[in-house]
């Protein structure tokens, strides 16, 4: 059975969305699973990735599952809907609710490889047929 705080989540850190990418891609994980994957990319100590996942419990952000011996740890929320909060908080906080500034501060920021600029023109062309 999993446990969590009941209060809305809160946003992530830049710390707590790598180890939310991991469980989004691994499931539910213990402790060192998500520390084994993490150190390929970065430094992280076994107990530093213990304590985000405490705080993250206590934020809402994963729930525990302490029905094993070792904690078996899950995000609450699937991945298109976290990023989908924080992309409209970054919108709002930001670029004023301008969806077309966001995207030309986001294009303008790198090059965009010919398949994303595809799949933009895509959700685009699908967004306007829905709204007629």
């Amino acid at each position: 059975m999993f446990f969590s705080m009941k209060q809305p989540p809160q946003k992530p850190t830049a710390s707590e969305l790598e180890i939310l990418r991991v469980l989004w891609t691994r499931g539910p994980s213990t402790v060192r699973e998500v520390h084994d994957s993490l150190k390929e990319k970065r430094a992280m100590g076994y107990t530093s990735v213990l304590k985000f996942l405490q705080i993250m419990t206590a934020k809402g952000t994963v729930r525990r599952n302490e029905s094993q011996r070792a904690h078996v740890y899950e995000a609450c929320l699937p991945a298109e809907q976290t990023k989908r909060q924080l992309a409209g908080d970054m919108l709002q906080r930001v670029f004023e609710g301008s969806a077309s500034q966001l995207m030309m501060h986001a294009l303008a920021g790198r090059k965009a490889s010919r398949e994303e600029i595809d799949e933009l023109r895509r959700l685009l062309d699908e967004h306007e047929g829905s709204r007629r």
